[in-house]
């Protein structure tokens, strides 16, 4: 009863509009009142913002989203569009292939999924009008594009999983590096079906010579560099991944320096932006840990783990239904409040059913990345939508197919984990 009151109370905050982060600590502070009595719930909020915040780990967040400030400071995205598009604009529908292109390019040196959809859309959508290219498609394969950051490390969502479930933060970044590849393709290969089957939707572009192909890789070297001094350092064990995390915002801003992007007024604005963006997940964090208090006493979790064992179900069954639950809440939620809010209670159960948690966060990442396009939320559509100036249908309408595709991505990566877990099992830890 205790337990349902909680829960019951912390949707209906969610219903009325109540920020993640206070509707979790309301929820929790409520039901550790009914459990313990104020006393308790005083006790819990003493000593919790200190233990939340006083995690080495979570200097990875900070440091991360100053990272993707910097580059977003340096300009480097459009020349990555620019790069991909002397590659692939010839080829049907290059245009939007050249921008998943770029969405992944950036992905590799940001972890922020929002920035890298402004950012692309800023780009890449002008220039595929420009061309005579059907809105829909631009700014569907734009809003897919950038979920792309949440995936290929660094990757903030990937960060905040492993703190939430006690898991090295170097495998997660290293196991989003396959997956981040296939999506990539898969957007790609999307992209190439939808212009095959009406050649109307995008105009072919034009030829480039070899020459400024090959010129236009030189834009790739510093981006390279970045990635390699974040995930690569930690792949080879040469630096942990908050160690990774200062190197590769240092390197970001070295990026912006050389490319005289530097001002006062910008990296006053970068900071800023870190700032507001890390007190938001800390708060965040803050809520989930008064609410998963409450759990842990009620006893909930261990309660739900032997339910599951004692079902007579396949644990593919349930993982496909758990996997199904994030693509809804996704609709509703930002992602990083859905891996705070559910990770605790469903890692015990996927765990249970021999799963490898691993595994697991990388399939939960790719499946928030279907949950950041879709309505009614759709967070990424809703950026593309204020930067374009286009019509929330539309994008929506033009996102549609690269869902289906996500979702045929997510069976697979389901079906074989080893796809996933192959590169971490190869890392020098």
């Amino acid at each position: 009863m205790v337990t349902l009151t909680g829960v019951s109370l912390l949707f209906a905050l969610l219903a009325i509009g109540t920020p993640v982060a206070f509707a979790m600590a309301a929820a929790g502070a409520t039901g550790l009142a009914m459990i313990g009595g104020p006393a308790m719930v005083l006790g819990i909020l003493k000593t919790a913002p200190f233990s939340v915040a006083n995690s080495y780990e979570i200097i990875t967040v900070p440091m991360f989203i100053l990272m993707a400030e910097f580059v977003i400071l340096s300009g480097v995205a459009d020349d990555l569009f620019r790069a991909a598009t002397a590659w692939v604009g010839r080829v049907p529908g290059g245009l939007g292939m050249a921008t998943a292109l770029a969405g992944a390019g950036f992905g590799a040196i940001s972890g922020s999924s929002t920035a890298a959809a402004a950012t692309l859309s800023s780009t890449s959508i002008p220039a595929m009008l420009k061309q005579g290219y059907e809105p829909r498609l631009a700014g569907g394969v734009v809003a897919i594009s950038g979920t792309l950051a949440m995936l290929i490390p660094p990757s903030i969502a990937l960060v905040l999983y492993g703190i939430i479930a006690d898991v090295s933060i170097g495998a997660l970044l290293v196991a989003g590096v396959v997956p981040g590849l296939l999506v990539t393709a898969t957007i790609m290969l999307t992209v190439y079906l939808l212009v095959r089957l009406d050649p109307t939707r995008a105009p072919a572009g034009r030829a480039y010579t070899l020459r400024e192909k090959f010129a236009s890789l030189s834009v790739a070297g510093p981006m390279l560099v970045l990635f390699m001094a974040v995930t690569g350092s930690i792949y080879l064990g040469l630096a942990t991944p908050t160690e990774a995390s200062g190197i590769g915002a240092f390197g970001a801003f070295l990026l912006a320096a050389k490319a005289g992007r530097l001002s006062r007024e910008g990296v006053a604005k970068a900071l800023t932006h870190a700032v507001h963006a890390t007190c938001m997940i800390l708060m965040i964090i803050l809520g989930a840990s008064i609410f998963g208090y409450f759990f842990t006493l009620t006893q909930t979790t261990q309660a739900l783990v032997a339910w599951v064992g004692a079902l007579d179900t396949s644990p593919w069954v349930i993982m496909a239904l758990i996997l199904f639950g994030y693509v809804i809440l996704g609709c509703f939620m930002d992602q990083i409040a859905i891996l705070i809010l559910t990770v605790p209670v469903v890692l015990p159960v996927v765990v249970a059913l021999g799963f490898d948690p691993v595994w697991f966060g990388v399939i939960v990442v790719v499946t928030a990345e279907v949950g950041m396009v879709t309505p009614p939320m759709g967070l990424n559509v809703f950026v593309v939508a204020r930067y374009t100036r286009r019509p929330l249908s539309e994008i929506f309408e033009g996102v549609m197919p690269h869902v289906i595709a996500h979702v045929l991505l997510i069976a697979l990566l389901t079906a074989f984990p080893q796809i996933i877990l192959w590169l971490p099992s190869t890392m020098n830890m």
